[in-house]
This record gives C-alpha cells, structure tokens and sequence, in this order.
C-alpha cells in the first residue's frame, strides 16, 4: 500500500488513483461533516471491497455493556459508543441487468477522488468498464450543508460511453446498521415506521437504552442530460429499509443523472413526535434551493470560516495542505452552536476511542475555538463541563471521594466515565487539571471573568476537593504526595509522582483558591450562592492550603531536572536515536510489560507542564528540561509533536520545530501511525495550529496583553495567520525579512513584540 498517494495541493485533498488497499484510508481522510453530522467517503455505489461505512449524528450515542474478564469497584459499567447511523447516501446502480461495483469491474481508469476544503464538497470521477463490457464515465458530488444542518446533497451522474444501456438508480435509507466496535453485538436501532410519499421517504427508528428518536429521510429527482424527467419510483419497503428504483434507457453519451437530498431529524433538536414533520420540513426547504442552491450556501459558509481560521503558508504546499486540512477537519466537526456537543478524538470519521470528549478538547482544541470564532464558542465548551459537574461528582463518589469531590472522565458522552481501562480510569486523574486550566485559560485570553462566579468556580471547588483527598502526607518527606497514577505518558502506569500531576493538583488548589477570595470581594450574591450549594466552610479551605504549600516534587539534583516520576532515573535510559528502528513504534513490537520498564514517553509530560505554565519558569529551566526529556520521546500519540514544536520554537530550534509541525500537520494525510483506515485524529489537529500560532507565532498573553515572538522556517517564504482576540480580529504576517500587523475594527490595539510594546491602528499595517 502506497501511505504517500494524497496529492500535494494547496485546497484540496486530492487521490489520483484506485487502489483497493486504499479505499478505507481515503474513507477517513476525506470524511465530511457539519458539526451536526458527518459521514466517512463511503461510495454512493455499491463497493463489495474491504470497506469501513460510517454514518454518525453528533450526540447520539449508546452505552455498551462494558467487556472486561474481571470486575473493579468503580469500573463503569458501560462504553459510550459513538453511534454508525442509518445510512442515506446509498445509491445502487445497476446497467444492463449488472451492478456497478468498483471491486468487481473489469477496469477502473481515470479516477479521481477530490476533498474541496476551500468550498467544503466532496467529489469523485472515473471511467469503469463492467463485465459485461459497458463502459460507463460517473461524477458524484456531495455535501452535508452548514447551513441547513440537518441535511445533504449528493449529485450522482453516469454517462454511457461505448452504446446505450438501460441504467437503473436504486436510491436507500438503510436501517440495518451496526457498530463495527460493538462489544456484545447489541442491536443498536429499533425501527418504528417506514414510510413514503411520492420521491421521499422516511425510516422512523429509536436508539436501544439511549431512547434517541431519528428520522432518517430521502428525496430524489432525475435528470438526462439535465433535464428534469418525471419517474415515479418502484418502491421496494421492509421492516428498516426502503429503496427506490428509476429506470431509464439512456442513449450512448447521454447523462443520466440522480439527485438525493437526505439526512437526520433528532430529539435532541425537536419533540420526538414531530420528527417526521420536521424533516417534511427540511426537505421543503432544501428542494426549494435545489442542489446548485444549496452548494452556493456551502461555499460561502465555508468563506465565512476560511475568513478568520485559515492559515497561509507560502512555498510549502505539504505544509499548507497539512494545516488546511487539520483546520478544515476541526470545523466540520464542531462549530460551537450546542453547548450539549464536543469534539470526539476520532470526530465523524470512525469509531474508536467512543465518547464525546477527552481532556483533549480543554488541553488543545479551546485555544483554537477561542482564537478563531467568537468566545461564546469557547464558552460552549467550558459550560458542556459546568453541565456535567453532578456526574463528575457521581463519579468521584463511586471512587471513595467524598465532600462534593469532583472527578471528570477520561472519556464520556453524558458525564458519566465510560472508559475501562484501569490504570486510565483510576489513575490518569490529571484529567482533572486540564479542566480548571481551561477555565483559567478562557479568562486570560478573553478578559471575560463573567463564567466563573456564574459557573466555573463551582467546578473548581470540586476540582480542588479532589485533589484535596487524592494526596496524602508522607511522614519520610514531610510532603504531601500523589500516589498511584498514569500521567500524560501512558507508557508509564502505576507510578507515584508524577510531576506534572502533582503541579496541576496544587496550581488547582491554589486557583480555586485564588477566585473564592475574587468572588468573596467582588460578587457577593454569587458568593453566598455557591458557598450555601456547596457547603465551603475555612476549616476545609486550610486543609486545601495545606496540601497546596507542602506539595512533592521529585527532582533530579545532578541533572537539575523534575523528574517525571519518582522511579524514572531507575530506569536504563537508552536514547530514542539509540533504539533500533526495526522496533518502532514499540507499542506494536513490544510487550505492555517491556514498555513500562521502558524510559520511552509517548506524549508531552513534564514538557506538557512547561507548556501550560510556561511563565513560571525560565526559558534556561525549559531549555534543560527539554534537552532532558525531548530525546525520550517517542512521538506514539498524536498529541505529542505539536507541543514539541512550540517548545522548540521557543528555544530558537526552528529544524526540529518544523520537522515536529510537519509530523503533527501530515499526521493523518501521511499516515504516520498506520491507523488512519480507523478515523482521524480530530482532537490533535488543534495542536496543529497552535505549533504554527503559539509555535512560529509565539503567541501568547502577558500581563494582560497580546504578545508575539514571530519565527519562520526556513522552509516558508511567508505565512500569515488571524486571531480573535477580545472582538479585535488581528492578522500576523510573517516572511523571511519582516512581520506585518493589522487589526480591524475601529479601535487602537497595544500589543507586545519580542517583548516591546507596540501599538496597532486599525486601516494601517504595522511593520517590523
């Protein structure tokens, strides 16, 4: 299998050849969505071949039994399966009494396969002969619109080459789905009601447990050589599927053509009784723009988010294509309308990892949500959690914790951990800090302090409250510690220390902390609210203190470094560049127990900690660290190069901070992992962004105010990025030779650069 076939371009991802052991691949990468929906590119046709379909409806899920050969208190008792929904895109076709299958055919030449990010369709052209000798050239084009949400487009046409064929287009709705990931093999789907009117049709179906009400619906027109004709279908009804079927004997070099609109009407959106009416509805509208109608709306949809998320990178195609598509990848699967929504590791484009969130989403993907659409966005995101603080509380009880301790999931649709793997449920508790950190960093950037007293300091106090009775005192160090837990590296399990957990445990502390007294002063309504909901008293604040100001830190005296752990420097500690290549990626080639003896990291861990508390500690302190750990690290999660990046920007070390932006950028495009047939990795594409915004850019908040310490690779001729920063959108220009500021708007902004101040008027560049 060729890994390397996407064809360098700047707005598209582009397949110039089929290749059966590429078809799953490309049915991750040039996935579709609209932050509503989403689907993997399955073929409209049937495809007989090696095949992953997937269809999915953000917020709809199902909570599979739990598969584990033994039992431990606290374990969930279920796995959140992100749901493979009905499917409507199928179209059947069949010529001269044979199926159009491109697995089967005798050739398939001239194929291509195009993903339009600029204008956000997909695309896909070839020339097949089938055995029974026609010759047949097809176009399919489709979209899942972002304005109407609930809804898709497909153009689907065939033209006859070599004589004249009877073509058959079998349009369906298929109920008969299944998880490719089911644990028990559960039915998923109850049908209710299928139904038809005329060229619609409708499956009326509930999810098993979830009770989730969908109506999946159908409509279709044809057209030869584009004119409308009238065929009324054949209608081919069961139990939880139903097909059409058009039949036209089309001339040679003729075009027949299939248009089908169809998608979801869901009970998160509407009353379940009204579903049917709703996509009545929908349909209503669509049909009335028609397909050219609503690709018109798509384009300047997409315009509308290009506008103030796209990144610019002149004299590098593979870099532009690679951040393009991450940015691209991010909007189709969130775009901040439903504070009951999140951003899934693997988004609409597979099954793995199930739920909704992961800490990823406050780690990497606010910072991009915040800087490039409107921080109520951001806001959406923070409140998604606020939502889920009783659970979180449910959960940590369920532990042993006590007091309104709050413990987030790893991994959840409702709140609830539905993860269940111990040493990640139990023990990779920094999970935690990641959600207080965001909450701290939507204040720093947008200056707005109103979520806290309304609702986040409610989730820092429960935060805290964990973190709290998670340590314990040391008699032999005189020192709070926190035992028994995998931090950000899970190449290590069960180990006492971790830094980077005990940092976050005590600047949680002291945060929560920090904001009671803010609130105490400043918002005194608020205050005797929160405080009467959550029964705070001094006694318990002087127990958080405690822990706060006599927290353990394991560090290396010789090597003047924090040790990830307390048994790291036990460890052999062989170099990456010393580890023969015939064993990489070692979490194929060795065993669990070979790995965790292994001084190998996976991801950012002490680094993870020097990159979100970058201004505590001097660049000298996270030059040492870095020279320390970075030759460690393995780069096996999709997590890890970008923070890499930014840091080796930081550090002047543009060669490494460019190899690690590529890697992040191109992880899925190049298949770094091997993986991508799986889905890609949505939630790291935001730290895509941030290695060229926060890396290259070096942009960050100080003392309250936008400050930047631009880079560029020696690579680039120029890039240029915007931000959203507090209603001011700013556009950062930087080339080989100089940098350019501008701002719009009609306000004066002061800004720092390279650690000068600075001050931008709007209608005016600013050049250094």
């Amino acid at each position: 299998m060729n890994k390397d076939y996407i064809q360098p371009n700047n707005w598209s991802i582009i397949e110039e050849e089929f290749d059966t052991a590429q078809v799953k691949s490309s049915e991750s990468l040039f996935s579709i969505g609209n932050g509503a929906m989403g689907q993997r590119a399955n073929f409209e046709e049937q495809y007989s071949g090696p095949t992953f379909q997937g269809s999915y409806i953000a917020g709809v899920y199902y909570p599979d039994k739990t598969r584990v050969g033994w039992w431990k208190n606290g374990y969930p008792e279920y796995f959140a399966k992100v749901l493979n929904a009905p499917n409507w895109i199928g179209i059947d076709v069949v010529i001269n009494g044979e199926q159009l299958d491109l697995f089967t055919c005798k050739s398939v030449k001239e194929f291509r396969r195009e993903l339009n990010m600029k204008e956000g369709w997909l695309s896909r052209s070839f020339t097949a002969t089938l055995r029974n000798g026609i010759e047949v050239a097809v176009r399919a084009m489709r979209f899942l619109s972002l304005e109407l949400d609930e809804v898709g487009a497909i153009q689907y046409a065939v033209t006859v080459v070599n004589s004249d064929a009877k073509i058959e287009f079998q349009p369906y709705l298929d109920g008969t789905i299944s998880n490719e990931d089911s644990n028990w093999d559960d039915k998923f789907w109850n049908p209710l009601v299928v139904s038809v009117e005329e060229n619609t049709a409708f499956i009326e179906a509930h999810t098993m447990k979830t009770n989730f009400h969908v109506c999946t619906f159908m409509q279709s027109e044809c057209f030869v050589d584009e004119k409308r004709i009238d065929l009324q279908p054949e209608v081919d009804p069961s139990e939880n599927k139903i097909r059409f079927s058009y039949v036209s004997e089309i001339k040679k070099g003729q075009t027949f053509t299939l248009y089908k609109l169809g998608g979801y009407t869901v009970d998160r959106n509407h009353h379940k009784d009204a579903l049917l009416s709703a996509a009545k509805q929908v349909l209503k509208t669509a049909a009335n723009l028609g397909f050219s109608g609503l690709l018109e709306q798509q384009k300047n949809a997409w315009a509308t988010i290009w506008e103030t998320s796209d990144i610019s990178i002149e004299g590098d195609v593979k870099a532009q294509q690679g951040i393009r598509f991450n940015v691209f990848q991010l909007n189709q699967t969130y775009l901040g309308k439903d504070s009951g929504l999140n951003i899934g590791p693997k988004g609409f484009t597979g099954e793995k990892y199930g739920g909704s969130t992961y800490w990823d989403t406050e780690a990497y993907c606010i910072p991009f949500y915040m800087a490039t659409k409107s921080q109520e966005v951001a806001k959406n995101l923070l409140t998604y959690r606020y939502n889920h603080l009783e659970k979180a509380i449910e959960n940590a009880k369920k532990l042993g914790f006590t007091n309104g301790a709050a413990l987030y999931p790893m991994v959840t649709m409702n709140g609830e951990e539905c993860h269940n793997e111990w040493e990640i449920t139990f023990e990779e508790i920094h999970r935690n800090g990641a959600i207080a950190f965001a909450i701290y960093n939507y204040h720093r950037y947008t200056g707005d302090y109103s979520y806290i007293p309304e609702k986040g300091l409610e989730v820092l106090i429960g935060i805290a409250r964990f973190w709290q009775q998670r340590a314990n005192y040391s008699e032999t160090k005189n020192k709070y510690v926190i035992l028994g837990v995998t931090g950000p590296n899970e190449y290590e399990n069960n180990v006492n220390n971790n830094w980077y957990t005990n940092y976050l445990a005590q600047w949680c502390i002291n945060y929560a902390l920090e904001n009671i007294d803010i609130i105490q002063a400043d918002y005194a309504s608020d205050y005797a609210r929160i405080s009467q909901k959550t029964n705070l008293t001094v006694e318990e604040l002087e127990k958080w203190k405690a822990v706060a100001e006599n927290m353990y830190y394991p560090y290396a005296e010789e090597q003047q470094v924090y040790l990830q752990q307390d048994g790291f420097l036990d460890k052999e500690l062989i170099l990456v560049s010393d580890l023969d290549k015939s064993q990489r990626p070692i979490n194929q080639k060795w065993s669990w127990d070979r790995i965790l003896r292994s001084p190998y990291i996976k991801q950012a861990d002490v680094l993870q900690g020097f990159y979100f508390f970058e201004d505590h500690f001097s660049t000298a302190e996270l030059e040492r660290h870095f020279d320390f750990y970075e030759p460690f690290t393995v780069h096996e999660s999709s997590l890890s190069p970008c923070v890499h990046s930014i840091q080796a920007a930081k550090l002047g070390r543009m060669g490494q901070a460019y190899s690690c932006y590529l890697r992040t950028s191109r992880l899925d495009l190049d298949d770094y992992n091997s993986e991508v047939e799986e889905g890609l990795h949505i939630t790291s594409m935001a730290g895509t962004w941030m290695s060229i915004v926060e890396g290259f850019g070096g942009m960050r908040i100080q003392n309250d105010t936008l400050s930047f310490e631009p880079k560029i690779p020696t690579q680039w001729t120029r890039y240029s990025f915007k931000i959203n920063f507090r209603n001011q959108v700013i556009k950062v220009s930087v080339s080989q030779n100089e940098t350019i500021f501008e701002v719009s708007g009609t306000n004066d902004l002061d800004i720092l650069v390279n650690g000068v101040a600075m001050t931008i008027s709007p209608n005016t560049l600013a050049v250094l």
